[in-house]
């Protein structure tokens, strides 16, 4: 499989969250898994060398920042079972398409006439190299996945809890709906 095509089968997930769906095991683990493939196909090492490990945690911050938005953009309900039950909305759904584009776009650029203008950048900042730029891209896109899937489980949770209603954050509910 080509980036190309695992970047779109991450995209069709946020058709799956698009759906309302429970919020059970399986919705929390698909994601996840999927990532977590991605991670294993082109994560080979995590270079530490010149600045990037500063890389990688701009990276993660960025990917934690879209999750965080994603998950609190995302609407819950519980279900007559009482089980919460969640439906990403357009916010939330642009969160996760947004990072998805950005890395494919990034791949796109470097592999299509800016590949010396990335090398030159990443001379000029101290990045070591193409996996240094691999590893914060796929950890930016972990980072998206668990911080999102942690707020809806966490939001969930005090759905259930409490048997009231969580709703999106209310200046994310109004961009997302």
């Amino acid at each position: 499989m080509n980036i190309y095509l695992i970047n779109a089968l991450l995209v069709l997930l946020v058709i799956r969250q698009i759906r309302e769906h429970q919020l059970d095991l399986r919705a929390l683990a698909v994601p996840v898994l999927a990532v977590a493939a991605a991670a294993v196909m082109f994560l080979h090492a995590v270079p530490a060398g010149g600045s990037d490990l500063a890389l990688d945690l701009a990276c993660v911050l960025a990917g934690a920042a879209m999750g965080a938005i994603g998950g609190l953009a995302t609407r819950l309900r519980l279900g007559a079972d009482g089980r919460p039950l969640g439906r990403a909305g357009v916010l939330a759904a642009g969160m996760w398409i947004a990072g998805v584009g950005a890395r494919m776009v990034f791949y796109f650029a470097a592999t299509h006439g800016a590949g010396p203008a990335i090398a030159a950048f990443s001379i000029s900042h101290h990045i070591t190299g193409s996996a240094a730029w691999t590893a914060a891209l796929v950890m930016m896109a972990l980072a998206d996945v668990l911080t999102r899937l942690a707020v809806v489980w966490i939001r969930g949770r005090r759905l259930t809890s409490t048997g009231t209603p969580v709703p999106a954050a209310p200046d994310l509910a109004a961009a997302g709906a």
